[in-house]
């Protein structure tokens, strides 16, 4: 009996004793936590079982500290994207009229992919039957055939590459696209504008970027299709030299190096060249879709420079560079531009009222304030319903300088990649009305732009309509700043 109630009184010290090491240990891991623990010299005498956890603790003070902080690995900031540059469609200021929708969108911005997808050319050989053959059936194998004839064709197999990013541009919305291209139609895309027969190959070109030198993208004539496969028909141009096959496409890729830095306003329109399948540069064909190819231009590269433009035969790219974008404005800065005239709140010199710049033109809703520039000599109005110069539609007397010429509402040029500076805007295309700066206009103005099977003209970028008369601009004359 006095044996069971010693051991019953040992029990209960035994469970008292637990209890308090348990507080104590509550204790220590709430002072470890708040970083306050001014009797470490003092934990080992109270229990020998406390050691492991308090070197655990120890070990991993520092964690909840971190995290108190917010710099604990699982909340710190993701490292920024690295930035090749941005491709963008001439003609579209800013949005698509439908809609920005998945990779269907008025520009394409391309980051370094998380894993390299790049491909480089591995080896080449002659087969009979193209299309039964192991290369072109492997559906994970990138290869490029050059049909010679109904019996002979050559194929080039291509390996994968981890130093490079592959980014492809076409009409084709197939998985193997990133940047969705329909054909651009001029001027007011408001209405329909569906083209019935698009002259853009569904898989128009592809570009290789560099994954440690962001200013070394290269662009090819050509894409992948959904097998990984590039096909050229037996009337296709192409030619051997070196021991290696090269090619055109049907209309062929385009391409445009500025001379001179696009940003800054110094820059002018250099010479179209044409971009091969395998990035051989050369002169242009007699028409798009001749046989015979240009002159080879050794001197010349199919490297991406900044403002450099591309022509799909049916939607005109301009290229960006990431460095050249970090020295243009910002959508930011034309919107602040935009601000800053209308709180000079420029009067209409007619119905004495004040003007209003919009960033954007909408067709269903009419504003009174809405400003109209004079095409030949550019004074900015509001609208009004006198003036008509004869039977000739659209053509008014300009009350201020009595000179007869067309009226069309003005709007901002709200693209910022299309700037070359960033000016005020203080002139105007024409016959659209779009706004930019004085060396963006004349930089645009200068430029020829391809059009048709063997034709040029320059192009408002902001919605790609043909420039009318000399110079195809003019400089606006605001009744500002009256207060």
């Amino acid at each position: 009996m006095g044996f069971m109630c010693k051991f019953q009184e040992r029990r209960k010290r035994k469970i008292a004793r637990s209890k308090i090491i348990a507080v104590l240990n509550a204790e220590i891991l709430l002072r470890l936590y708040r970083g306050n623990f001014p009797f470490m010299a003092n934990v080992c005498v109270i229990t020998n079982t406390w050691m492991p956890q308090l070197k655990f603790a120890a070990d991993s003070a520092d964690s909840p500290i971190l995290e108190e902080a917010g710099e604990s690995g699982s909340e710190q900031k993701p490292k920024p994207l690295v930035k090749y540059g941005e491709l963008v469609i001439l003609g579209y200021n800013g949005y698509l009229p439908a809609g920005e929708r998945g990779r269907r969108r008025s520009k394409f911005v391309l980051y370094r992919r998380p894993q390299a997808n790049g491909v480089r050319r591995s080896k080449h050989y002659v087969v009979k039957t193209p299309h039964s053959s192991k290369a072109i059936l492997d559906a994970s194998q990138h290869s490029i055939s050059y049909t010679l004839s109904r019996s002979q064709a050559v194929i080039v197999e291509y390996t994968e590459d981890p130093d490079t990013d592959m980014f492809q541009i076409g009409r084709s919305s197939e998985s193997p696209i990133d940047f969705v291209v329909m054909d651009t139609v001029a001027g007011d895309k408001s209405g329909d504008t569906k083209v019935l027969q698009s002259t853009i190959s569904r898989f128009a070109c592809r570009i290789i970027a560099d994954r440690t030198d962001v200013n070394n993208c290269r662009i090819y004539a050509a894409g992948f299709d959904s097998s990984r496969n590039i096909f050229l028909g037996e009337k296709a141009t192409k030619w051997t030299e070196n021991h290696e096959i090269d090619g055109l496409t049907t209309n062929g890729v385009l391409i445009m190096h500025p001379r001179g830095d696009f940003c800054g306003g110094s820059a002018t329109c250099g010479p179209w060249r044409e971009t091969s399948v395998g990035g051989a540069v050369f002169s242009l064909r007699e028409s798009r879709s001749a046989q015979q190819k240009g002159l080879p231009c050794q001197a010349e590269t199919n490297v991406l420079r900044d403002g450099t433009m591309i022509d799909l035969c049916g939607a005109t790219l301009l290229w960006r560079s990431a460095e050249g974008l970090k020295n243009s404005p910002t959508k930011r800065d034309l919107e602040a531009l935009v601000d800053e005239l209308n709180a000079g709140r420029p009067q209409c010199p007619v119905g004495l009222n004040t003007l209003v710049i919009p960033r954007k033109l909408s067709a269903a809703h009419q504003d009174l304030n809405q400003p109209y520039v004079y095409l030949n000599c550019g004074h900015v109005q509001g609208e009004h319903s006198w003036g008509a110069e004869g039977s000739e539609a659209g053509v008014r007397r300009c009350p201020m300088c009595l000179t007869a010429g067309p009226v069309v509402r003005v709007c901002m040029g709200i693209e910022p990649a299309f700037y070359v500076d960033s000016g005020p805007p203080t002139y105007a295309f024409n016959p659209c009305g779009h706004m930019a700066s004085e060396r963006t206009v004349k930089y645009w103005a200068s430029v020829d732009i391809p059009h048709g099977t063997n034709g040029f003209h320059a192009i408002c970028p902001f919605c790609a309509a043909p420039l009318q008369g000399a110079p195809g601009y003019v400089r606006l004359i605001f009744q500002d700043n009256l207060d």
